[in-house]
């Protein structure tokens, strides 16, 4: 278990901050119980409250890294992830075919329209891929689109090169199709969901209503009010009170608690998801893989999943959740301080005077966390303290939106991070985004030639079982360098008020939540 002062000091803080939570709740029960500038909602309205773990001032789905406008139900992609299948299946397009992996034909649905009336069409959707593709240099690098033609219904697309998994590739949020006629896209994006915005509080929470021509069947509910909180004991208590129907991630410690608050059902799946200890490689300490190494052995994975995460996670030895085809098996590293000294000594560190050092310099990390994810500043002190044991001073940063920080500002040298691995049930996505010169999210600055090779090889493999085959290689080779360390692979967690919610359901993805399915009893 985590030792008594860390618990104590953190139930302090929480106890702290109970009143002013008890505020937040009563704010947020006004902001819920409104669906803007229009008042009261009429009492026989059918509406939910949904209660998220990250905020946003933004609702560009093409440059939105927390997905909520597809989240919420106001947009949706071409194609989506079969969860059951690890499959990709039919959405938007209603069939595909690129037998050369260079030269794509995508058929759309003919029935589709947008939540202001225009019809969707390939013009339309052409459109909104080329901003996509302009807006978002990440997107650019994804699809390795060189060329759009629009025939109707019909879209023809062609890649720069052979890239067979380019269909997989527009499940991503970020390719989600919208009406870019619109002249607000970052506070009013028009899509093709079940649910069209009505206003959106920067920050704060989006009020929905149903689109009641959405292609796929209207919702039986009038409206969904999607409201963010950082807070994992705040989001529980609102919950708790009665003020939100759903709430994302409560806080782990309150769920014995709210299992047998009668009324309320806790739902928790494995998905694809890591918790990882992000090292920056343009840090001098850190290109030398032994420092890597012991920073990987100072990881107490097992009581980590046991007292910050109390079970609802699994220990991580590599990016892919052992149940996936594509995820290498590992022996049982050896941790602990005995061997981080080890790596260190072997690195030319020495341990005098109760201060790792070499050469009269001591080993220091600042290490970056964010609390929208609760359990990430627990595991940074956790991981400091243990540091600490060994002579090396580790101070925590927290920092609000990790991406943005990352990606802007080198002066780090470890993050608690967590990255969907396989949201599109394959490997390819994780590995061209974290470890590719050009991946979005290679916060490391990973750039090893051989690795890229690997990769770039992957993107243009068809057949599955050798693509399975290279992302083994791929993952070998960041498990043998030590390029990011790995913790746990989180449960997600959600509860709600089961007598009032209907067909909620916990994705593995995380990307499919407000769905026009969602209903109250």
């Amino acid at each position: 278990m985590i030792t008594n002062k860390y618990w104590q000091s953190y139930i302090s803080f929480k106890r702290i901050k109970m009143a002013i939570l008890l505020v937040c709740v009563s704010l947020l029960s006004a902001c819920t119980q409104s669906t803007g500038s229009t008042g009261e909602k009429k009492a026989e309205d059918k509406h939910i409250s949904f209660l998220y773990n990250f905020s946003t001032n933004s609702l560009d789905p093409h440059v939105d890294s927390s997905y909520v406008p597809l989240r919420a139900g106001i947009t949706e992609t071409l194609v989506r992830l079969d969860e059951d299948n690890l499959t990709i299946a039919p959405w938007l397009a209603e069939s595909w075919e690129g037998e050369d992996g260079q030269h794509w034909t995508i058929n759309l649905r003919k029935d589709v329209t947008f939540q202001n009336g225009n019809k969707m069409d390939a013009e339309a959707v052409k459109a909104s891929l080329e901003r996509a593709l302009k807006e978002n240099v990440a997107i650019q690098n994804a699809l390795k689109i060189d060329k759009i033609e629009a025939d109707g219904y019909t879209l023809h697309i062609t890649t720069k090169e052979p890239f067979p998994e380019f269909v997989s590739e527009l499940v991503n949020p970020n390719v989600s199709i919208i009406d870019v006629t619109e002249e607000d896209i970052v506070n009013k994006p028009v899509g093709t969901g079940p649910f069209a915005l009505k206003s959106f509080t920067p920050g704060s929470k989006l009020e929905l209503e149903r689109y009641a021509d959405y292609w796929d069947g209207a919702s039986n509910l009038d409206s969904v009010t999607f409201a963010f909180n950082e807070d994992a004991n705040a989001r529980t208590l609102a919950l708790q009170s009665g003020q939100v129907d759903i709430v994302y991630r409560p806080e782990v410690v309150s769920l014995e608690s709210l299992r047998t608050q009668d009324g309320i059902e806790v739902e928790s799946t494995a998905t694809f998801r890591v918790h990882q200890m992000t090292m920056n490689m343009d840090r001098e300490s850190l290109q030398d893989v032994n420092v890597r190494r012991a920073v990987d052995a100072l990881i107490d994975r097992e009581k980590i999943v046991d007292s910050i995460l109390l079970g609802y996670a699994e220990p991580a030895v590599g990016p892919f959740l052992p149940s996936l085809p594509f995820a290498p098996s590992y022996e049982k590293k050896e941790s602990g301080t005995d061997i981080a000294v080890k790596y260190l000594e072997e690195a030319g560190y020495s341990l005098e005077n109760g201060v790792m050092q070499k050469d009269g310099e001591p080993l220091e990390f600042t290490l970056l966390t964010y609390s929208a994810r609760a359990d990430l500043p627990l595991i940074a002190q956790v991981f400091q303290s243990t540091a600490k044991g060994i002579g090396i001073d580790v101070k925590i940063r927290q920092i609000d939106i990790p991406e943005e920080y990352m990606a802007t500002n080198r002066g780090w040298d470890l993050a608690t991070y967590s990255n969907l691995t396989a949201p599109r049930g394959d490997a390819g996505y994780y590995l061209n985004a974290t470890y590719h010169p050009t991946g979005a999210l290679n916060f490391s600055g990973a750039h090893e030639p051989e690795l890229t090779e690997i990769i770039d090889k992957l993107n243009q493999t068809v057949s599955q079982e050798e693509r399975a085959v290279l992302a083994e290689q791929a993952a070998d080779y960041v498990h043998d360098n030590m390029i990011n360390s790995f913790v746990l692979h989180p449960s997600t967690i959600v509860a709600y008020n089961e007598n009032k919610v209907k067909n909620w359901v916990t994705t593995r993805s995380e990307y499919y939540m407000i769905t026009n399915e969602l209903d109250v009893k």
